[in-house]
């Protein structure tokens, strides 16, 4: 059985390979690894959506064109969405949803498509 690490720790390792390539390296990396579809394929939702999400924020911040070969992964979704732990222990500290509903106004667009609340990739310690 393959190993699979956590969601948290997929989002790290992401957000850290685009702070070290750069987006045009990131971009590049991920188009000729085909690492979207081999997860989509092993069910592993979250992070191929997660990829894709990346990839197709990182290309409107650079102004340029969707890789046409995931139009299919596009129209998936995640059922329930998908919270930053940060998020959730802020909402059990507080007693809040706010912190729920703050986070997913925010969210950049490309992520809340699939409804993976991430409001920052770039900062990565």
């Amino acid at each position: 059985m393959e190993y699979r690490q956590g969601f948290e720790a997929f989002k790290f390792t992401v957000c850290h390979r685009v702070k070290d390539l750069g987006d045009l390296g990131f971009i590049i990396e991920t188009l000729e690894s085909n690492q979207i579809r081999k997860l989509f394929e092993k069910k592993w939702y979250p992070e191929a959506l997660y990829l894709l999400a990346m990839l197709d924020y990182l290309s409107r911040e650079n102004d340029l064109p969707l890789c046409y070969e995931y139009d299919d992964i596009r129209c998936a979704k995640l059922r329930d969405p998908l919270y930053p732990s940060g998020i959730l222990i802020l909402c059990a500290l507080s007693r809040s949803d706010k912190p729920k509903k703050d986070s997913y106004r925010d969210t950049i667009p490309e992520f809340k498509r699939f409804n993976i609340i991430e409001n920052e990739i770039r900062d990565v310690l």
